[in-house]
């Protein structure tokens, strides 16, 4: 009985960390698989903002052209109404974006999948609205991944790739700049996809000191060769 007990116990803890790990870790590819890395072999990386655009996000701009590098920014539909001008910019600069969805709420792994949808496509027209194109392009808020999110995305009818990472900076936790820096050089590899954000005071100091060591290194920085946009 005791064997049976402790058998069972032990398949429920692996069941519900294959779980978590299925729905937290976005490279899993259990629900929604997921772009982590891009499949190159030269020294080459690839930097990703989420959650704006933000007070901070012309900044980050500023640092990026400064630098002559390119990246995706993953844009909250909420914030992109609030500021359509800095939309403008990231894509006249030259930089791609993507749908985070709209309102990037907390319970959005938990709504409906017809919610989700909604949610998602909301984004999407904000951002037609304001740049003329249409991303195709979509992470998801706080990179969760659940068979609600993979059934709404699908029920959005646009033929998104979903965007993740396989550097995450936890910028967000804030801390010293060097200490996050040092975390993120630490994780790279040719083709990897940073996280970052660009709604924090520190983000352009952190990306400039980033910027600064992978040119120092000899890494080159890209952006994927996939579709981002359609244009209307």
């Amino acid at each position: 009985m005791f064997l049976l007990v402790t058998s069972a116990i032990i398949v429920f803890l692996s069941l519900l960390i294959y779980l978590f790990y299925a729905s937290y870790y976005i490279g899993s590819g259990v629900y929604l698989k997921a772009q982590c890395k891009v499949p190159v072999k030269e020294k080459t990386v690839f930097l990703s903002f989420d959650d704006g655009p933000s007070a901070y996000t012309t900044r980050v701009l500023d640092v990026l052209k400064r630098h002559n590098a390119k990246a995706i920014f993953f844009l909250i539909g909420e914030n992109a109404e609030k500021n359509p001008e800095l939309v403008k910019a990231i894509v006249a600069e030259g930089h791609v974006i993507g749908n985070h969805s709209f309102y990037h709420k907390g319970t959005f792994p938990l709504m409906s999948s017809k919610q989700i949808a909604e949610d998602i496509k909301h984004c999407n027209q904000t951002l037609t609205d304001i740049t003329g194109k249409t991303p195709n392009l979509f992470r998801p808020p706080f990179g969760v991944t659940n068979p609600l999110i993979a059934s709404g995305l699908k029920k959005t009818g646009i033929p998104f790739k979903t965007i993740g990472w396989d550097v995450r900076s936890f910028d967000t936790m804030g801390g010293d700049t060097d200490k996050i820096l040092n975390r993120i050089t630490d994780q790279i590899e040719p083709g990897s996809i940073v996280l970052l954000h660009d709604r924090m005071e520190f983000s352009a100091e952190l990306l400039d000191k980033l910027l600064t060591h992978l040119k120092t290194e000899g890494w080159r920085i890209g952006i994927p060769k996939f579709q981002s946009t359609t244009n209307n």
